[in-house]
């Protein structure tokens, strides 16, 4: 520029002042231009380094658990030592946080983006400069967990365009300083604690195109004022606890195409005016108080794609105009008071793919072109009237994957007007006057979570095609007509929650494959025809709170594992011919509410552990033969007396019930001096006979066993109890084979190399575990005869509390018995095998079942004598009672020692827990107790 100056001056040198005061002015003109930009340059640097340090100070009030900020630092202006020196006079000219994370700038290095989404900071706004960021236009800091208020100070923000606080924890009032950020587009404050009624200054914001309110507190009417917000194409306000009416002026959002309002306490009529919002796409307004009819014009609204009024208290008939809509994809209009019939127009929507008509008073026949496009998934037209058949249309929609029609009186042949659906998740046909057989075409809908079928004319049986549903979870066929056997493909369908049988013509046992189904909570099988025992294997049934077997034809007695369902609430067993005793497991349902056992062959007495049952609420047990005291139970003793009544003797605190009588008291002494006189003399005497007379028993009991021959010992004649702490004189082989019914398997609790075990209650009410050796002749010598006879002489030898309690032996010509204690837990083993048993298991019980083993095999090994070697110690030999205190078992291994002799044994006990060495001596002091704490 200058030189073209100079150039000028040269040339016109002659041409006189004029021109030089032409110059001038161009030269200032210049000089003007040069001072400006300058200026706007300094101004520039000063906006930049106000930014630094601002963001530097909002950055020591935030916590930032995953270090994203690190970038924010002040590390390289060395005159900004501390948060309050952090001002524009400390930074350098060209400082700028353009480089830092999350931040953006335009040309002149000013902050125009601030997004911090997703970067789980804490902290609040109230250290935020706003007045810092004249240019920012993006500031986004959603899904974080900023607390306290919104400063009204954020109308500073003057560009703002972009403004996002979803998805935090904001609290107090929406600041009316909002309606000054005349430039804002997208405003979401959704999903935070907002309270407080909408400020009228919102709808001050021309530019508006979004805006989230939804999912806060907010309290109030809509503003009128919302009417101004011509720009604005999506207004979410829905989940909060807005009142009033929808205001007219809603009408006038001209751009409008999403409008929630959804889930709010919004009354009266919806407005005529929504229909004038021609652009709408999505209205929703369900979950509200709105009443009146839906409009009349709603057809006027070309766009809409989804419809959703439900829940509501709307009246009147369902619009013709509805078939307008040919964009409509869902139509949620149920839970009203909408009544008349379903229009056939409906059946036109060719792009429709939900109806969702429940729940009204709706009446007349489905149109018959229902599916005429074949796109409908989903059709819900329950707790209706309708009546008539199902349409032809219907039938051949394959693609459906929801069918609601229960509750009305629909009729026809079940298996002729429904056909084949690949994609079916759910069918619910209850409740209505469906007949015919249930087609194995049912067994083909292999997505199936959930069908009913219940409250029908249905007859025929129950196909066996239905065990191929194996992501089922509800199965309801109840209240039909159905016979034949429960199929045993059921068992395998292991998702299965809840199922309902009751009030058919089922017949045959109780599958005890329906104890696989371990996620069932709801099982219902009352009313029928079944059979048989019920299978023990019910007790697998960890999840059940309802069991009702009722008024079924079911006999013997009641698996003690029931007591095993600590989930259950409901418990019904009544109306059947159950007998023997009431199980004493019943003890540990400790989340029973119902227990209904009346109308059986039940016996005994009631047991008294049933006073723990704090939570029962109900119970029945009348027409028993049960006798005896009533549990000390709010429950029994509130019951009426017709829940009692029936039975042999029961007594006890209940109303109508005598009351027990108590022991007699002891006489007094002087009521019959002469009768004390008597037993003082006779007691001595016949005391001196009994000690002569063992002595005498004894002496020949010895010299009779010296002259027995070992064979005679391996086969007594008769079935006699060696060691009867429980028993009193001889208990029959009969006895023992009755309790277990033969042996079945469903009293087997454990098998081993040498027998089966066998849980059994016996007459005198105690309950033992009998453990039958495998085999008592083979090709005519007896098999284990050693270990039977190992196992009696070294158990009859020894009393321990870590060591199994033995009651008795029998040797029958059928079997071998060895009667022990029961213990409640099992194995060892089995306790380790079960991940959820194992991790009851701590390490303080660990600890002391170690202990246990190890306190028993020190008694055994130094102080019986002669001295017993286990020679099997396992996980499987070790086990457990109630409060995990060990016990050894299984002797038939064992060796008992000679004392003062070397005693060499040869390799015993089971692989991959032999003890370490072979050599034992009366001063042994170890076995091998490994795989304890695996």
């Amino acid at each position: 520029m200058l030189l073209i100056l100079v150039r000028c001056y040269t040339i016109t040198s002659t041409m006189g002042a004029s021109i030089f005061q032409k110059l001038g002015s161009l030269s200032f003109l210049i000089m003007s231009v040069v001072f400006v930009s300058s200026s706007k340059c300094v101004a520039s640097a000063t906006v930049s380094t106000d930014e630094v340090g601002a963001l530097l100070q909002w950055k020591t009030s935030l916590q930032d658990p995953q270090s994203l900020l690190t970038s924010w630092s002040a590390q390289h202006f060395p005159n900004a030592t501390s948060p309050t020196s952090w001002s524009a006079q400390h930074f350098p000219n060209d400082t700028s946080p353009c480089t830092w994370f999350a931040i953006s700038c335009n040309n002149a290095k000013s902050v125009t983006t601030i997004n911090l989404t997703k970067s789980g900071l804490q902290g609040t706004l109230h250290e935020f400069s706003f007045s810092s960021f004249p240019n920012l236009e993006h500031f986004d800091l959603s899904m974080n967990s900023i607390f306290s208020t919104i400063p009204p100070e954020i109308n500073q923000l003057s560009k703002l365009v972009y403004l996002d606080l979803s998805d935090n924890m904001l609290n107090g009032s929406i600041p009316a300083s909002f309606g000054n950020l005349s430039s804002l587009a997208y405003l979401n404050l959704g999903r935070n604690f907002l309270t407080s009624s909408v400020p009228l200054e919102m709808g001050n914001l021309p530019e508006l195109v979004e805006l989230y309110l939804n999912t806060n507190k907010l309290t109030g009417q809509l503003p009128q004022t919302f009417g101004n917000l011509r720009k604005l194409k999506v207004l979410y306000m829905f989940e909060n606890i807005f009142v009033g009416s929808i205001p007219l002026e809603i009408g006038k959002l001209a751009s409008l195409s999403n409008l929630s309002l959804h889930t709010n306490n919004f009354s009266g009529s919806i407005p005529d005016s929504i229909c004038d919002l021609r652009h709408l796409t999505a209205l929703k307004l369900h979950r509200n108080n709105l009443s009146g009819p839906i409009p009349e014009n709603i057809g006027s609204l070309k766009s809409l794609v989804v419809l959703n009024v439900c829940e509501n208290k709307l009246s009147g008939p369902i619009p013709m105009s509805i078939g307008n809509l040919s964009k409509l994809k869902v139509l949620y209009i149920r839970d009203n008071k909408l009544s008349g019939s379903i229009p056939q127009v409906i059946g036109d929507l060719m792009s429709l793919t939900v109806i969702r008509v429940a729940r009204n008073n709706l009446t007349g026949h489905l149109p018959h072109n229902l599916c005429k496009c074949g796109v409908l998934a989903s059709f819900t037209a329950n707790g209706n009237r309708l009546i008539g058949r199902m349409p032809e249309s219907l039938r051949n929609c394959t693609t459906l994957n929801r069918v609601r029609l229960d509750g009305n009186q629909f009729t026809g042949n079940i298996s002729e007007d429904f056909g084949e659906y690949p994609n079916l998740d759910y069918i619910n046909l209850s409740d209505n006057n469906f007949y015919g057989e249930i087609s194995e075409k049912w067994g083909k809908s292999l997505q199936l979570t959930d069908l009913e079928i219940a409250g029908n004319n249905i007859t025929g049986s129950i196909p066996p095609e239905f065990g191929n549903l194996t992501q089922l979870h509800v199965l309801n066929l109840s209240s039909n007509h159905l016979v034949g056997k429960i199929p045993l493909g059921l068992g395998k369908l292991t998702f299965l929650e809840r199922l309902i049988l009751n009030d058919n013509q089922l017949s045959g046992a109780i599958p005890q494959e329906l104890g696989s189904l371990t996620d069932l909570e709801f099982l219902d099988l009352s009313k029928n025809n079944l059979s048989q025992s019920i299978p023990s294997s019910l007790g697998n049934l960890v999840k059940l709170h309802h069991l009702n077997l009722s008024n079924n034809e079911l006999s013997h007695g009641t698996p003690t594992k029931l007591g095993q369902l600590k989930q259950l609430s409901v418990l019904d067993l009544s109306h059947n011919f159950l007998s023997q005793e009431i199980p004493k497991e019943f003890c540990n349902l400790e989340s029973l509410l119902t227990l209904n056992l009346s109308h059986n062959n039940l016996s005994g007495i009631v047991p008294q552990t049933f006073a723990d049952l704090r939570g029962l609420e109900f119970v029945d047990i009348s027409y028993n033969r049960l006798w005896g005291p009533i549990p000390e139970n709010k429950a029994f003793q509130e019951a009426p007396i017709e829940a009692l009544q029936g039975n042999q003797g029961l007594c006890g605190n209940a109303t109508g019930l005598p009351p027990c009588t108590k022991n007699p008291g002891k006489k007094k002494h002087s009521s019959n001096i002469g009768y004390k006189v008597v037993c003082l003399v006779i007691a001595p005497v016949v005391g001196v006979l009994i000690l002569v007379f063992c002595g005498i028993y004894i002496t020949y009991r010895r010299k009779k066993n010296c002259q027995k021959t070992d064979e005679e010992d391996l086969h007594p004649k008769e079935f006699e109890l060696r060691s009867m702490s429980i028993f009193e004189g001889k208990l029959l082989y009969e006895e023992i084979a009755k309790a277990t019914e033969d042996f079945d398997d469903a009293y087997c609790i454990g098998k081993g190399g040498t027998g089966s075990v066998y849980k059994a209650k016996l007459p005198s009410d105690d309950v033992v575990a009998i453990k039958k050796l495998h085999s008592t002749q083979c090709d005519g010598e007896r098999s284990f005869e050693k270990e039977f006879l190992n196992e009696v002489m070294a158990l009859t030898e020894i009393r321990h509390r870590n060591i199994v309690k033995f009651y008795g032996s029998c040797s029958h010509p059928r079997h071998s018995l060895l009667v022990y204690e029961y213990l409640e837990r099992g194995s060892l083993f089995s306790i380790l095998c079960n991940e959820e048993a194992a991790k009851e298991l701590d390490w303080s019980k660990r600890v002391n079942i170690i202990k246990g083993v190890a306190h028993g095999l020190s008694y055994m090994h130094s102080d019986v004598s002669p001295p017993i070697v286990h020679r099997d110690i396992t996980s499987k030999n070790i086990l457990l009672d109630a409060e995990y205190e060990a016990c050894i078992s299984d002797f038939g291994s064992a060796k008992l020692l000679q004392l003062g002799a070397t005693n060499w044994t040869a390799v015993a006990g089971t692989f991959g827990y032999v003890a370490p060495g072979n050599i034992t001596h009366p001063n042994v002091k170890y076995e091998s107790i490994n795989d304890f704490i695996t």
